[in-house]
Formats: C-alpha cells, structure tokens, sequence
C-alpha cells in the first residue's frame, strides 16, 4: 500500500494493514475537526479521463474549501456531530452547513470509486447480473446514467443509489446535496457517484458535459462500488 493510500487510511480511520475498503459507515463517522484525506492515488493517475490539473485543484483547492469552511461552521456547535449525523438532520439548519458537510462527503465518496487500477476496473458478476436485471444490460444502464447527468441543471451530482424499496436508481442532486440527506430530493443508500460541477470537467472538457461522463467509465472503481453496495444490500 502506498503512502498516498496509507494516508487516506489513516484519515478514515482504516487500519493501513488491513487491506480493507473503505465504507460509507467509515465517511459517516468522520468527526469535527474535519480534515482532508489524501488522495488514494496519484493526482495525475487518472489521466487523461481526468488531467492532474483539474484534480488538483478539485481536491485540493475545492474539497479542501469545504473542509475548512464546514469547521468554522460547526467549531461553535457543542454537539458534535459526525458527518452523517449533519446530513440526516438538515432541516432548518443554515445553508452553509447543508452545502459544506454535502460538499465534504461527497467529494471523499467520489476519490473513492476512481481508480487506475485495472483490476478494480472489472465489474465483478454479482453487480453486473443486477445491473443487466434491473437496467436491461450494462450498457443501457452506462446511457440512462450519462443522461441523467446531461440534463442535471447547473452543478451538481448523478447518482447510483439503492432506493427505500432496495431497487437500484438513478437520480440526480444539486448542488452539493445527496441522497443520505433528510432534504434530498432523492432518498437511498448511495453506491456510486459523479459529479457534474463544470470544476470538475471544465479544463479538459470545456461545456462537453456528455464527453466527459461518457469518458468517466474508463476510471471507475467497480470493486469499490461492489464494496459499497454489498454494505447497503447488507443491511
């Protein structure tokens, strides 16, 4: 394991020689002060799907914003609350805090299902007989969720989530919302991710929302995702 991975470990509180994945009970359970994982590879390791520019500052300048900005929000809160405590108590509480602790998950939730490894990068059997059942094959399911995430509005985030009734969804959020929150437009357990924010895309894609979901397959951690979503369907 390298150092980078090692870091990201140390931040989420894995062991780093467990070789454990990461879970969405681990991102949950990030406490104030919050602080900004490493990336689990290379700035540039993802390239050219997405250029080590873009991913600099993605994580590094943006990520890092609502890391700082979500503790000056909560340093004054006597309940500190883990991060899936915020998101699954939103309403009425300030904007800045529903924005940042979205903006926090998230982004850790998407570093997690991109990988160049290419092993991670098969989608293991289990998942894609539930994708062909419920989608029709693995490519309709690849045009439903560019789609969605096409007509997404101005910024935000295309989802791959397990709806109330267990069924996976695709669904779409502004913003920096997503599906765990209590004022999501869509309500599931989420398994994977992409976001659509132009910050995202823009210097490799300029307006090419579509070229650049479409292109996004090619780094997808479908282990990870696998990992995920047996973590949902688990409980």
């Amino acid at each position: 394991m390298n150092q980078t991975i090692l870091a990201a470990a140390a931040a989420i509180g894995i062991s780093a020689t467990s070789g454990q994945a990461m879970t969405i009970a681990d991102i949950g359970k990030l406490k104030p002060p919050f602080e900004l994982a490493a990336l689990p590879y290379p700035a540039g390791a993802l390239a050219p799907t997405i250029d080590q520019k873009t991913m600099e500052i993605h994580h590094g300048k943006h990520h890092q914003a609502y890391v700082d900005n979500l503790n000056k929000l909560v340093a004054s809160n006597k309940d500190k609350k883990d991060l899936q405590g915020i998101l699954s108590r939103l309403s009425g509480v300030e904007a800045g805090i529903r924005n940042n602790a979205g903006g926090h998950w998230n982004h850790t939730f998407f570093w997690s299902v991109l990988t160049a490894d290419k092993e991670k990068q098969k989608m293991p059997e289990r998942l894609k007989k539930e994708i062909d059942a419920q989608f029709g094959s693995v490519d309709k399911f690849k045009e439903a969720f560019e789609k969605a995430g096409a007509a997404q509005f101005g910024s935000g985030w295309t989802w791959l989530y397990r709806d109330a009734s267990g069924k996976l969804a695709i669904g779409t959020t502004p913003n920096q919302d997503n599906p765990l929150m209590d004022v999501s437009n869509i309500k599931g357990r989420p398994v994977f991710t992409v976001d659509v924010w132009e910050h995202a895309y823009y210097l490799s894609y300029q307006n090419k929302r579509a070229e650049y979901l479409k292109s996004v397959w090619n780094v997808v951690n479908w282990a990870q995702v696998d990992q995920y979503d047996r973590e949902v369907t688990a409980h």
